[in-house]
């Protein structure tokens, strides 16, 4: 009780202070941002949690503001959180404590029916799963300091959600983690957009995910379009919001045909839908 109420009283002093947290209370899953106002008098470093650190960036449409995203896995307990942030006042180090708390998501399970062979796999196939998942991961790790986002981000397909971000995946009756992402309902050879501008930085085949893209739209932040049947776009292009980047299909570990949708935040994957909305509705406004 003494932590949460010192935790509100803290909050009101930074709020007053013009350093603003988007929640109080965050599910897992999900991703915070923190913003600040530019002070010629305060040099801003990172922000720490948990010994990870988060670098701040300025924001990339206001010129006035500087900002900080912090993932919240999807395995995190609920519990009270203490973010350090660290920054320079007149050439003093000084540090100040930022306080939010992870609440459950309380996300639902569904089982899925594939072929076994892409649930036990033979040494040939988790050899290959296994360097694709470093390749991608060496992709989520890197941050890039410059944005390319000059303007809200969009849903790749005008479509409906079929499985939305979080619940526990049951594949053929074995619990096989969750979904990391939001499918949107899509037959094969359909169109689909770039949600924002960026670089692509993966265009290729990959065993569960099929046909794949990933792009980078700067400062740590990716969006992933999965069981891709065809590419229009190839590695290190620059593309903008709404391009068409290839059509749906039904490669990798699926069901039937859909997009798979879904974004990483300093190599974090979080719900694409709420960073989407996040950026949108706190950071992108000039």
């Amino acid at each position: 009780m003494r932590l949460v109420l010192f935790s509100i009283l803290f909050l009101s002093v930074l709020v007053a202070s013009n350093i603003n947290i988007s929640e109080s209370t965050i599910k897992n899953g999900k991703t915070v941002l923190i913003e600040f106002d530019k002070n010629n008098n305060i040099k801003y470093n990172e922000v720490t949690v948990d010994k990870q650190n988060y670098k701040i960036f300025n924001n990339p449409v206001n010129q006035k503001k500087m900002y900080a995203l912090i993932p919240i896995s999807y395995y995190e307990k609920p519990r009270d959180v203490e973010a350090k942030l660290t920054y320079k006042e007149k050439n003093k180090n000084v540090s100040k404590a930022l306080f939010f708390r992870i609440e459950d998501g309380k996300y639902e399970k569904e089982t899925i029916k594939v072929s076994n062979s892409k649930v036990n796999l033979n040494k040939k196939d988790k050899k290959r799963a296994a360097k694709e998942y470093k390749e991608a991961m060496d992709i989520y790790n890197t941050v890039t300091t410059k944005s390319y986002i000059s303007s809200d981000f969009t849903v790749p397909m005008d479509s409906i959600v079929t499985s939305s971000f979080g619940k526990a995946r049951v594949y053929n009756d074995t619990l096989k983690g969750y979904h990391s992402g939001t499918d949107f309902r899509a037959d094969v050879g359909t169109p689909i957009k770039a949600c924002n501008d960026g670089v692509v930085v993966l265009a290729k085949d990959r065993f569960y995910s099929g046909g794949s893209i990933i792009i980078d739209h700067g400062q740590g932040i990716y969006t992933c379009y999965f069981h891709m049947s065809k590419f229009n776009v190839k590695k290190n292009q620059k593309i903008k919001k709404s391009q068409i980047i290839g059509l749906s299909g039904k490669s990798g570990r699926v069901t039937g045909p859909h997009l798979h949708f879904s974004a990483r935040v300093n190599g974090v994957q979080v719900d694409p839908i709420q960073l989407m909305s996040l950026i949108n509705d706190k950071l992108l406004i000039k």
